[in-house]
């Protein structure tokens, strides 16, 4: 919708790292009006700086996240970023973040009556089709950047063995059964044994528990889109931190799936992996 500008509004809801950053800043590139909500404890601050209207917003606060944009005439709103579902489990945690009404309503289904299960997709479809209910329609990120998913092949000058590439064929059918089950979108192996699944902890997490398993190092790390992916949430994402973190761990090589898998700051990836003797491939139902 636009505003008084004659500029396109879209609403963002911002979770952590670089990638709702990245996408505020080609919203604005395309000339859009953005109005930014970020995650208290996940939203990075830069945002204020970069997008028309920014405010943090509490986890746990979808009915004021709701009332903000239809009070601004937003109705096409994208999520971006990770949120650590993990702090939802700890002792006290909804006193601690105070949801209101709506979101109560929301997720009673999910965390009080166990009608429903609480896996990402269960958890955020209903958060969409409660924007919805209101008129907002929530859009896919990779919209408006859609070159942020990576292309398919060998990305880095060096690419993986024959052994290496069997661990990848491998791998790649233990991530995507996690996925359908929406267990987790990383898997680590070496010598085609699964040494760590990534679940609510995240694949950072999941990489260092296959180093710590693994003190040999050289393992490789599969990550994929869920086969029943929905583009608008919770899509692969790599970037920096996930070098760093393989290399910290011990680990040789990180295969990601071509067209579905987000790749931020690219040159600096690549930078980092080639001076460190890393592998990086983009593949598509590698056999």
């Amino acid at each position: 919708m636009p505003g008084s500008s004659g500029k396109r509004r879209i609403g963002l809801l911002a979770g952590w790292g670089r990638y709702p950053v990245v996408i505020a800043e080609a919203l604005r590139r395309q000339g859009c009006e953005v109005y930014c909500l970020g995650t208290i404890g996940h939203a990075d601050p830069a945002l204020a700086g970069v997008c028309d209207e920014f405010h943090w917003l509490g986890l746990a606060k979808f009915g004021t996240a709701i009332r903000y944009f239809k009070r601004h005439g937003i109705t096409e709103v994208t999520m971006a970023g990770k949120i650590f579902k993990v702090r939802l489990f700890q002792r006290f945690s909804w006193i601690r973040h105070l949801p209101d009404l709506r979101t109560i309503r929301m997720f009673a289904p999910h965390f009080w009556t166990r009608k429903k299960d609480c896996r990402d997709d269960s958890l955020l479809m209903a958060i969409v089709n409660e924007f919805a209910s209101e008129g907002i329609h929530m859009a896919a990120a990779t919209d408006y950047a859609p070159e942020l998913l990576v292309q398919e092949g060998q990305i880095t000058r060096r690419g993986p063995s024959a052994w290496q590439q069997k661990d990848i064929a491998f791998g790649w059918r233990m991530a995507k059964e996690m996925g359908r089950l929406d267990i987790g979108q990383s898997v680590a192996v070496k010598d085609q044994a699964v040494l760590a699944v990534e679940a609510v902890e995240g694949t950072d997490e999941c990489i260092r528990r296959a180093g710590s398993l693994c003190r040999a190092g050289g393992f490789t790390v599969v990550k994929v889109a869920k086969p029943q992916q929905d583009m608008r949430f919770d899509v692969p994402t790599i970037g920096l931190l996930t070098v760093e973190t393989l290399l910290k761990a011990g680990g040789k090589v990180l295969a990601v799936e071509a067209g579905r898998t987000i790749f931020l700051d690219q040159p600096a990836v690549i930078d980092f992996a080639d001076r460190n003797g890393l592998v990086i491939v983009a593949v598509s139902n590698p056999t």
